[in-house]
C-alpha cells in the first residue's frame, strides 16, 4: 500500500474500504463489490477522543484542555512513577547494579553506562541512561541497532533481550524525564526521520516517554526500519495517548514483567510476542486483552 493511503486511513479513522472489481470485457452492470479490512491494528482498537462536555464540533481541542481533563490521572501517574522508581532503587539497585557493572566491564572495554539524547515530553530533549550493550563506536547516535548487529557485545545481547539494559532509566523517571509506562523515546535522528514519514507523529509527545509501552508489549521492539513498522508503532503509541488510564498502565506493566520472565526462560532469546505478533490474526483479541 502507498504511504498516502495509510495516512488517509489513520487521519479519518477508515476501517473498511469498498473496492469495485470489474471483469475485463464486461459491462458496468456485472461489477463485483468487495469490502476489504485494512490490516492496521489501531484502526481496529481505536476509540473516540475524550472531549470536554461543553465541547462543540466546530471548536478545536486545545492541549491545555487535554491535560486538564486528565489531571487526576496525571497526578496519580506521577506519584506512581516516583514510588515505583524509589522502590526499584532501594530493592534492586544495591545488589543488581554492582553485578551488572562488573559483568559489563569484564565483557568489553568502555564505561558501564551509556547516555544518549532522546526526545521526550512535548518534544523536549533529555539525557537517557542505559547500561552499555555495544562496543564503543562512533555510530551509536546515528544508526539503530539491528538484528545480529556486530556492535552488540555478548552480554549486551542478553541485556537487550531481557530489557535489563533499561534499568538505569528509573533514574530518568525519578527526575521527571520519563514515566514507567509511555511511548518509547527515540534518539534525535530517528525522531526527525519518523516525523517526516508519518503525519502528526509528534502527537505521541503529549505523553511522557516510558521504560515500557503499549507498542512494546504488542511486539514492536527493537529497530524500526520500514515505513510499516514505524507507522504501526505510532498507531499503538497514539492509541495509548488517547486512552491513558490507571488500568491500562497496570496491564502494560504486568505484561512487560511476563515477557521479561519468558525471555529469561527462553535462554536469551528475544522477548516473545506469542501468537498475537505484529501481523498475526490474533491482533484484535490481543487488543481487547490489553486495552
Amino acid at each position: 500500500m502507498p504511504k498516502k493511503f495509510y495516512f488517509l486511513c489513520a487521519k479519518y479513522g477508515i476501517r473498511f474500504v469498498k473496492v469495485t472489481l470489474i471483469k475485463q470485457g464486461s459491462h458496468i452492470d456485472s461489477e463485483v463489490e468487495k469490502p476489504i479490512l485494512i490490516d492496521m491494528h489501531s484502526t481496529i482498537v481505536e476509540s473516540k477522543m475524550k472531549y470536554p462536555k461543553n465541547w462543540q464540533e466546530d471548536e478545536q481541542l486545545e492541549i491545555r484542555d487535554h491535560f486538564n481533563n486528565r489531571r487526576p490521572y496525571l497526578i496519580y501517574k506521577r506519584s506512581m512513577d516516583i514510588a515505583t522508581s524509589l522502590l526499584v532503587m532501594l530493592l534492586i539497585f544495591p545488589w543488581l547494579f554492582p553485578l551488572l557493572i562488573l559483568a559489563i566491564k569484564t565483557d568489553s572495554r568502555g564505561p558501564a553506562f551509556f547516555k544518549q539524547k532522546r526526545v521526550g515530553f512535548l518534544g523536549k530533549t533529555f539525557w537517557c541512561y542505559k547500561f552499555r550493550t555495544m562496543y564503543v563506536n562512533d555510530m551509536a547516535d546515528s544508526r539503530q541497532a539491528s538484528r545480529n548487529d556486530p556492535r552488540v557485545t555478548r552480554l549486551g545481547k542478553f541485556l537487550r533481550n531481557t530489557c535489563l539494559d533499561e534499568l538505569p532509566q528509573f533514574i530518568n523517571v525519578l527526575l521527571g524525564h520519563m514515566s514507567v509506562v509511555g511511548p518509547r523515546p527515540h534518539m534525535l535522528k530517528d525522531s526527525r526521520e519518523f516525523s517526516e514519514q508519518v503525519a502528526n507523529y509528534k502527537f505521541r509527545y503529549l505523553s511522557r516517554p516510558g521504560i515500557t509501552g503499549l507498542s512494546q508489549v504488542r511486539g514492536y521492539r527493537g529497530p524500526a526500519t520500514t515505513f510499516q513498522s514505524i507507522f504501526r508503532r505510532y498507531q499503538w503509541d497514539a492509541y495509548y495517548v488517547r486512552n491513558v488510564s490507571f488500568i491500562l498502565d497496570l496491564r502494560i506493566m504486568a505484561e512487560t514483567g511476563v515477557l521479561m520472565i519468558k525471555s529469561v526462560l527462553n535462554k536469551n532469546k528475544p522477548v516473545p510476542v506469542g501468537k498475537t505478533g505484529m501481523y498475526g490474526r490474533g491482533a484484535l483479541s490481543a487488543a481487547k486483552k490489553i486495552a
